[in-house]
């Protein structure tokens, strides 16, 4: 017996483990990977900033140079050359601006491309253990809302953070070589902003990821209760949707409102530290200014470098909020990518299996749940039908999902053909093994679309069907193959059952499961469906799946699923006393 498979809990919320977060070293981790594949951009953008700023930085050193220079003396002439230098300067300082932006939101807009594009592909690879641990709104949520986050950072705010961290940094430089007592008299604020916000770097961060989660939750409470709501109509029910919304809805409510608390509480703190900071330069400016140790001009500048360095501070207190709900909306987005498949691809090996499908010493149970299968042998062979019976949660559909490889056993081995199923390449593997559900999905377009989908080849579509006899089946439809399915056009279950009975029959695969396919659907569709499965080669073996007994008296053999165990019934009535009794029979 195989060695027990360790499975995967693939809960977002439970099993999901969040990047490192709530330092700035971690943040910077975050971001570069994501700016890696932007080089070029992202350095113009970065040197575009970098320029911008220096030229900011100079501006109040001319200006205060100026005044003890020019018009302290009266010389209006050299004030007026120097005011259109100063300018100049503005200008070049606002076509770096401009140019940065530009690049900037192109950068940004790649990323979001790239991010969502590498997020759906990521969910294509995952298997379905994935899908039946999380909701659906709440991946939708990760996808639009999350990625969307992300991109605003990118495109309004990195840029702006880098320049108003180049602008701190280099008015700190400029105003202690003009004179340090003064600076460090101006700086004593900063210290006490530099303590407070890493105070509550890490509150805000947890306040915006848990935001970003009600509001996930929110999203999957709207998903599921307006595609179940023709149940909420058939019972009346809709207080109870309204109830569940509005408990969803006040949960979002109190997490957004406790995050913009959050986020909103650097600006007045920033503020009035800024304010002090001013009062602080302005007693002692004046005072070495009244004391002759300091010329008016230089105070001056000293106040424009002042209001700079403190102006920065508070736009990077609302910069930083932004940040926070970047990281955090990453954090949700990394929960994802980081998740791997457990159903790998291992080293293909000698044939060992018998027959075109076998289990051998197979178990399975879900993730923290009962056992639901143990121990299980049988063989399946080419051509013969095989009918799967027993009561509701028997493990009917589980058994029949090892099969189709949705699923890998938690001990044991299935094979395919001789081979380990696991060796199978998932292209090989799928077009070996259809699956026919009850309930059909199909997808928006036409009727061909939807058998493209199945095949693989738009191209051969109309050749397929007329070879296999198939076409009189889709002339029951208005427009034939070119008929739309959308939500303007409502058709029947039969008619969506008819449609994915031929996509799964025209790829001819060597196993077709059918689980429960019938089941909901009257006797004059149901004796057209098979007709169509009468379409499949004689080497196709049939896997069905039912409770109607009718519809596996044609079986060539018949297995009971139950109590964790599959046992052959040697017989009809032996079927049917053990699904009335309830009896594991050999």
């Amino acid at each position: 017996m195989n060695k027990q498979k360790e499975q995967i809990n693939y809960s977002l919320k439970e099993g999901g483990e969040s990047l490192q977060k709530g330092t700035a070293k971690g943040a910077i981790k975050r971001i570069v990977p994501m700016l890696a594949q932007e080089k070029k951009g992202t350095i113009i953008a970065f040197f575009a900033t970098l320029f911008t700023s220096l030229l900011n930085l100079v501006a109040p050193l001319l200006i205060g140079y100026s005044i003890d220079a020019y018009l302290v003396k009266g010389n209006y002439t050299g004030l007026l050359r120097m005011a259109i230098f100063v300018a100049v300067v503005y200008i070049g300082s606002f076509i770096a601006s401009y140019i940065q932006m530009r690049v900037m939101g192109g950068v940004a807009q790649r990323i979001l491309w790239k991010l969502r594009n590498d997020l759906f592909l990521k969910l294509q690879e995952l298997p379905l253990a994935f899908f039946n641990q999380n909701k659906s709104g709440d991946l939708i949520s990760r996808i639009n809302s999350d990625t969307e986050k992300v991109n605003e950072f990118f495109s309004q705010s990195l840029m702006r953070f880098a320049g108003n961290i180049f602008m701190v940094i280099g008015t700190g430089i400029f105003i202690i070589s003009i004179n340090t007592r003064l600076a460090l008299v101006s700086l004593i604020p900063a210290l006490f902003i530099l303590i407070f916000a890493q105070l509550v770097s890490r509150w805000v961060g947890s306040k915006n990821k848990k935001s970003f989660s009600e509001k996930g939750l929110l999203s999957a409470e709207i998903q599921e209760s307006i595609s179940n709501f023709k149940v909420i109509l058939a019972f009346n029910r809709r207080d109870y949707f309204r109830a569940k919304f509005e408990q969803a809805n006040q949960k979002n409510f109190k997490a957004s409102m406790g995050a913009g608390i959050a986020n909103e509480l650097f600006t007045p703190v920033f503020e009035f530290m800024g304010n002090i900071a001013l009062l602080l330069m302005l007693g002692y400016g004046l005072y070495l200014v009244a004391s002759g140790q300091f010329a008016i001009g230089l105070l001056v500048s000293f106040v424009i470098y002042i209001t700079r360095f403190y102006d920065p501070l508070r736009e990077m207190a609302r910069l930083w909020a932004t940040l926070q709900s970047a990281l955090a909306a990453w954090d949700r987005i990394g929960v994802i990518l980081n998740f791997q498949s457990d159903l790998v691809q291992v080293e293909e090996c000698a044939q060992d299996g018998k027959g075109l499908i076998e289990f051998r010493n197979v178990s399975f149970q879900y993730l923290n749940g009962k056992e639901v299968l143990k121990d299980i042998n049988f063989t399946l062979e080419a051509g013969k039908t095989y009918a799967l019976v027993g009561p509701t949660g028997g493990g009917k559909t589980t058994t029949a999902s090892l099969v189709a490889r949705l699923f890998d056993p938690t001990e044991g081995t299935v094979y395919l053909k001789g081979k380990d199923i696991r060796s199978y390449e998932q292209a090989a593997r799928a077009k070996s093994i259809g699956f026919i559900l009850q309930e059909p999905y199909l997808f928006s377009g036409t009727i061909r679309d939807n058998l493209a989908y199945g095949f693989g080849d738009a191209t051969k579509i109309d050749e397929v069907i007329k070879s296999s006899g198939l076409g009189p089946l889709l002339s029951k439809f208005d427009k034939g193959i070119e008929t739309q399915i959308d939500s303007a056009v409502t058709l029947s279950l039969g008619e969506k059952q008819i449609i994915a009975f031929i996509r799964a029959v025209i790829r001819k695969p060597d196993v077709l499961i059918l689980d429960e396919a019938t089941a909901n659907i009257d006797t004059v569709t149901e004796k057209i469906l098979e007709e169509i499965l009468e379409k499949l080669p004689s080497s196709t073996t049939r896997i069905i799946i039912a409770h109607r007994l009718n519809t596996i008296q044609n079986a060539d053999c018949i297995f009971f699923v139950n109590g964790t165990q599959v046992r052959q019934a040697g017989s009809m009535q032996q079927a049917v006393d053990m699904l009335l009794h309830g009896k594991r029979e050999s």
